[in-house]
């Protein structure tokens, strides 16, 4: 990708370009590798300047700056995007059309960003497909080029079209990977079926008939148990559940993003945030992505479903163990401790703790307070 069409350029095939990017789908060098590329490649292609894409990023629960090209992508970290603060956006994915965005909607940008539309056009592309929205595209290009015409528009749409497709099939290797991991809980109920419960099932046969047992008897059956113990031992050292999925957003990071974003919030729940530094030091990275997941899953719940007024963040350090604590105080009084009703990501949470040796726990306490709790082994 070596030469930039003008407003006079002959025709330039991107079919190669698309092709090359849809390949690297799976095996990106880099986190946003992909997105970068489009980004460059949709400036190579056009007369676009600088472009940033901005994709739902289901790993972390946001919409995100996947992408960027000619743009700093630092200063998209705490971007406040989304289909309802950027109206915009909405339009593009609704009416599935590019939009050149009038000077007095740019205008509307937050102050941080209006430097970065003197005298330019600012182009908004859509990612959809097959009914879904995965993103959009901003970018822009001098104001004296003028608007844009019919074949560039039409090309930015295509390349929007395979930016979402991209993502599609990212979401479908996550769904089928998903699939593989159900079957193997499928396979472990099974096999506690056909061997423990079996086993177990004889020796209750045996020990609920009324006549006495001899001592060969005795022995059967406790051989019989201890067989039944062996392969249940067996069986659940297998993967119970799904992994906390590569996110490229450390605990620090999504911390930090927390912060940002609660103390932009009006009228929502006070964050704080004790010294952390140091236990999220001794985190391994298996373990530093679940207790991201269960940091994410605890202040989304207080947040959404809880009367809350502050949410606390506190990860201690332990002999042999980090412990990451996230309360709040949105139980209401009347309600006893344990009246508080967990959600089905922090079951899951749950179930990733077990995979790397830790344990979460949550439940009401005393004073109106709501506590999540990670118990993770220490990386010494």
């Amino acid at each position: 990708m070596t030469a930039r069409p003008g407003a006079q350029a002959p025709h330039i095939d991107a079919i190669e370009i698309v092709v090359d990017l849809l390949a690297q789908v799976e095996s990106d060098d880099a986190p946003g590798s992909f997105y970068n590329r489009l980004c460059e490649a949709l400036c190579l292609l056009t007369s676009m300047d600088r472009a940033v894409l901005f994709r739902y990023d289901a790993a972390i629960r946001r919409v995100t700056a996947a992408g960027v090209h000619a743009l700093d992508a630092s200063q998209f970290s705490d971007f406040p995007f989304n289909p309802d603060t950027t109206p915009i956006a909405r339009q593009a994915l609704v009416e599935d059309r590019v939009i050149e965005v009038p000077q007095e909607a740019a205008a509307l940008l937050p102050e941080r960003y209006k430097g970065l539309m003197d005298d330019t056009i600012l182009v908004c592309t859509p990612m959809a497909a097959a009914g879904r929205w995965v993103g959009v595209i901003l970018s822009d290009r001098p104001r004296s080029v003028g608007p844009l015409d019919g074949a560039e528009r039409h090309l930015l749409w295509t390349l929007g079209k395979t930016a979402a497709l991209a993502a599609i099939a990212r979401i479908a290797t996550a769904q089928v990977e998903r699939s593989k991991q159900l079957e193997q809980r499928i396979d472990l109920a099974r096999e506690i079926h056909d061997s423990v419960v079996q086993r177990l099932f004889g020796v209750n046969l045996v020990l609920s008939s009324e006549q006495a047992l001899d001592t060969e008897t005795q022995q059967r059956c406790a051989g019989e148990i201890q067989a039944a113990l062996a392969d249940l031992r067996t069986a659940v050292q297998r993967p119970l559940g799904r992994s906390s999925r590569a996110s490229g957003v450390s605990l620090r990071e999504e911390i930090g993003h927390l912060k940002r974003a609660m103390d932009a919030e009006a009228g929502g729940p006070e964050l704080h945030v004790e010294d952390v530094a140091d236990a999220m030091d001794r985190l391994d990275p298996p373990s530093a992505a679940v207790a991201r997941s269960v940091l994410i899953e605890a202040t989304r719940n207080a947040r959404k479903h809880a009367e809350a007024t502050w949410i606390e963040v506190k990860l201690t350090e332990h002999d042999d163990a980090v412990v990451l604590e996230v309360a709040n105080d949105g139980v209401p009084s009347e309600r006893p401790p344990t009246a508080g009703v967990s959600g089905m990501g922090l079951r899951l949470a749950a179930f990733e703790a077990l995979q790397v040796g830790g344990v979460v726990e949550f439940g009401g306490r005393d004073g109106g307070r709501w506590v999540v709790r990670l118990v993770v082994p220490r990386d010494v």
